[in-house]
């Protein structure tokens, strides 16, 4: 039968986890609630105390509220449907609309990749170049950098995303995933999809691995940098910002590289529910996780909270001075 006799698809469902019971279903969605509402919250301070906090204005911060309005705009792509699936059983998305998200959470995922790359440079140009570092990396310079990050990351998911909307859609519309992603749509096509995965996958593993390349180049000249330092503060402080950092990108790089490498494995597989509980674990601890280590591991952060919560405490003081004292005047 030719492709002109199918129907096309005109909205998509998403399935989630296939084998989560419905009883379950209320638990699940209060579970993506609360992570969304941690990731939204989470960043959302820290992008606030950038705004605020005159000392944080520098490349570094950048680079972190650059991070965290990522890891916001992925998290409201992707958890408010997957929220409304096991809440209301609502799971359905429209043709464009499903492509929209899978072009996002590509984008975001990009974007992330390119941030941490420009996190890499920013520590080996201030450890390995600490004299020119000042002229070399200003905040004029990080937030081009910043802003091209976020411009050229359309590019590689929208090779993906253009040649995908081409392709004829005209047999079943359940997506076995959490949500609209080149893996999870390639097997809902009609046709023979092996090129335009092909060229979905070499540009995928172009984003994410060449800058990981040069991450871990950068890391091993830090390493070799801070060793050759004297003992003392200095060497200390060094390590505790690429410990942040590397924390950070651990967390990015490892899951995702497990992922890519099982199907490699010979007698290794994954179920639906274990692939899918894979991918929402390295697509949303992330962005969970990242404003923690960021006040765990951040001094100036950690500082500014103190301050903050000694404005507060002594702000609530005064108030209850002021209201005894007005209790007293008003007394008999």
């Amino acid at each position: 039968m030719s492709l002109s006799n199918y129907t096309r698809v005109s909205e998509f469902v998403i399935v989630g986890f296939p084998s989560l019971q419905p009883e379950y279903f209320v638990l699940v969605a209060w579970l993506f609630f609360f992570l969304y509402v941690t990731t939204a919250v989470g960043n959302l301070l820290l992008v606030v105390m950038f705004t605020l906090e005159r000392s944080l204005h520098e490349p570094m911060y950048i680079i972190m509220v650059s991070l965290a309005l990522s890891d916001i705009g992925f998290a409201t792509v992707a958890l408010p449907k997957l929220i409304a699936r096991y809440w209301w059983n609502d799971g359905s998305l429209g043709f464009h609309t499903c492509f929209f998200q899978m072009h996002m959470i590509h984008y975001f995922g990009s974007l992330n990749s390119l941030i941490l790359l420009t996190m890499a440079l920013d520590r080996y140009l201030a450890i390995c170049f600490p004299l020119r570092y000042p002229t070399m990396m200003t905040n004029q310079t990080m937030a081009g950098l910043t802003l091209f990050c976020w411009g050229i990351a359309h590019i590689f998911p929208g090779i993906s995303t253009i040649n995908f909307s081409l392709m004829p859609f005209c047999g079943p519309n359940k997506i076995i995933q959490a949500f609209c992603t080149t893996m999870s749509l390639k097997s809902l096509v009609c046709v023979d999809t092996s090129r335009q995965y092909s060229l979905a996958f070499a540009v995928a593993m172009f984003i994410l691995y060449v800058p990981l390349a040069f991450i871990i180049f950068s890391y091993i000249c830090i390493v070799i940098s801070v060793l050759r330092m004297a003992k003392g503060q200095g060497r200390m402080k060094t390590f505790s910002t690429c410990a942040t950092q590397g924390c950070i990108i651990s967390i990015y790089y490892i899951p995702r590289f497990f992922v890519y490498v099982t199907p490699f494995i010979p007698n290794l597989t994954m179920t639906p529910d274990k692939s899918i509980a894979t991918t929402v674990f390295y697509s949303l601890f992330p962005p969970v996780i990242n404003p923690f280590i960021y006040c765990l591991r951040t001094k100036e952060i950690k500082q500014i909270f103190r301050r903050w919560l000694q404005k507060r405490k002594v702000s609530f003081e005064l108030i209850e001075i002021t209201t005894v004292c007005c209790c007293c005047k008003s007394g008999p």
